[in-house]
């Protein structure tokens, strides 16, 4: 399941679903509008296999990686983080649900750094050139 925090603009929620991307949006589809952020992880225990989308980097920390979600900091202009979120979806390191649990992700411009279940350092990855 893909969630998008509500930090995320309604317009980029409706790109994705025209791109056939399904996505539930906290405050929207999900949950009350105006949930705390210490609220979300366990709102994300209750959920299968979820990766939550945001542009709150306070979830970019590897005290936070669960084998049970996905989190991704996009760290992206306002108006891209729809490109961005398809961009990450395809990538092929994260392709699959599978792929995705145990880590905490910051997706910029220049590519992804990674907080993998049990690694020490973060790793990097850069975009694959189209």
């Amino acid at each position: 399941m893909n969630i998008l925090d509500e930090n995320i603009n309604a317009s980029q929620r409706q790109q994705l679903r025209s791109w056939r991307i399904p996505v539930r949006q906290i405050g929207v589809d999900l949950e009350r509008s105006g949930i705390k952020d210490e609220e979300i992880i366990p709102f994300l225990y209750q959920l299968r296999r979820p990766t939550l989308f945001t542009r709150d980097l306070d979830f970019y920390r590897p005290t936070l990686r669960h084998l049970r979600y996905c989190l991704v900091c996009l760290t992206v202009e306002r108006y891209e983080v729809a490109v961005f979120v398809r961009r990450f979806l395809q990538h092929p390191t994260f392709d699959t649900q599978a792929k995705r649990m145990g880590t905490v992700v910051r997706v910029s411009q220049t590519g992804l750094t990674i907080w993998r279940m049990y690694a020490a350092e973060e790793d990097h990855i850069n975009w694959p050139v189209l």
